[in-house]
């Protein structure tokens, strides 16, 4: 089973980090080993020679039959095992080993047969300048690694700081925000803030993608406007000529759409007004179990309304009246009865029993111009609901019940 991480441990900065350190770690352990192993060779060679010349004077004493001085002599007892070996053998070597509790550099050679004269050197200074250097190359690692982070960590959070903005920016667009503008600093062939860069050009796309998607729903939102205005006078003459139409199941058909083709344009106005995202509200306070029930009522649809624990809302009464009347219209239109409203608190659950919801609106919500199964309708009755809600500040979101319906829940804030 792999192990859960934190979720800092994915950001940049902290990638970025641990791959300077590591990289810096692997920098410094390879130039210390490197310094050390040279500085080391060096200061053995010179001691080994050192060891080997006294070792050939003391050999030269010792055949002349002088007297050997301190440190010399044949087969002393602290002369390693496998340095004397080598000497009987007939070699010369060295080898560096404790004495007294002292670093020693021992030179010895053979003398007589099956005997080994032998010379000792101190070695003490040499293996404190070695220890010295180890730490100075420790302490200068550490001080080169943090210094390095230090200045890694810097650079890469300027860089995480401007991902970070574009991302906001990114975020705010998506929730409606059009107007929404990374304005990178870096963004285009010469600025003061240095030369572009991958950021800047993430940034400069996304500004121009904005830029292009206002253009084109600021478009789209006049076409609307435009042609549910202009729709309205011929429709107002048209519904007056239906009126003049004699009696008859002709006449009624005709009545029936140009009503319908009215509630249509009303409806396309309504959109326009909450795409310009100007709409004001009149807040007063409610009793929110009342207004449901009003609701209901102007509808003129057979709903059962259950007031589980009523509250106090500050809203606005026409909107909401809009918002629950739309939903049960819904429910009626495209659900099947029994079709329940439940009021618990400052949320508003609007339920049918029929097949549920489509799984696109569930998942992205509704679209205009949009329904499945073959159902009657322009899919905008759902659109103006959420459209209402927002502008409430309150959230509608819509779901499939587990034994079968569609549930529209509708949380207001309470006083």
């Amino acid at each position: 089973m792999r192990p859960v991480l934190p979720q800092w441990s994915g950001t940049l900065a902290v990638k970025a980090a641990v791959f300077i350190a590591v990289m810096c770690c692997a920098l410094a352990a390879l130039l210390g080993v490197l310094v050390h192993v040279q500085v080391t060779n060096q200061t053995v060679d010179q001691a080994r020679d050192q060891a080997l010349q006294r070792l050939t004077q003391a050999t030269e004493r010792y055949e002349a039959g002088d007297t050997l001085w301190r440190g010399a002599g044949v087969d002393p007892p602290e002369l390693p095992r496998e340095l004397r070996d080598l000497a009987v053998a007939g070699d010369r070597g060295t080898m560096v080993a404790d004495r007294a509790g002292r670093p020693t550099m021992w030179a010895a050679g053979p003398v007589d047969g099956e005997r080994a004269l032998a010379v000792a050197v101190d070695y003490s200074q040499q293996a404190r300048t070695i220890e010295g250097l180890d730490r100075a190359i420790l302490w200068s690692s550490g001080l080169a690694i943090g210094a390095t982070l230090l200045v890694g960590a810097f650079a890469v959070t300027r860089v995480t700081r401007r991902l970070h903005t574009t991302a906001l920016v990114a975020r705010r667009i998506s929730a409606g925000d059009l107007d929404a503008r990374v304005n990178d600093p870096r963004t285009g062939p010469r600025t003061k803030a240095g030369p572009p860069d991958e950021v800047a050009a993430v940034a400069a796309a996304l500004d121009s993608m904005a830029a292009s998607l206002q253009g084109k729903l600021l478009a789209e939102q006049r076409f609307t406007a435009d042609v549910a205005h202009e729709l309205r006078t011929p429709l107002t003459g048209l519904h007056a000529a239906a009126e003049l139409l004699p009696p008859g199941r002709p006449t009624e058909l005709v009545r029936d759409r140009v009503a319908a083709l009215r509630t249509l344009t009303e409806d396309l106005l309504e959109i326009s007004r909450l795409d310009t995202g100007r709409e004001r509200v009149e807040l007063d306070t409610e009793q929110l179990g009342p207004l449901a029930e009003r609701a209901v009522r102007a509808a003129g649809s057979d709903t059962e309304v259950r007031v589980v624990r009523d509250v106090s809302v500050e809203t606005d009464r026409r909107r909401l009246e809009r918002v629950l009347g739309n939903l049960v219209a819904n429910a009626h239109k495209h659900g099947r009865a029994p079709v329940v409203l439940t009021v618990d608190g400052p949320v508003v659950t609007v339920r049918d029993h029929g097949d549920g919801f489509p799984e696109y609106l569930v998942a992205h919500g509704p679209q205009r111009f949009r329904t499945e199964g073959g159902t009657r309708g322009h899919g905008l009755g759902l659109t103006i609901a959420r459209g209402q809600a927002e502008v409430l500040g309150a959230r509608l979101e819509f779901a499939n019940a587990p034994d079968g319906g569609a549930v529209a829940t509708l949380e207001l804030a309470a006083e």
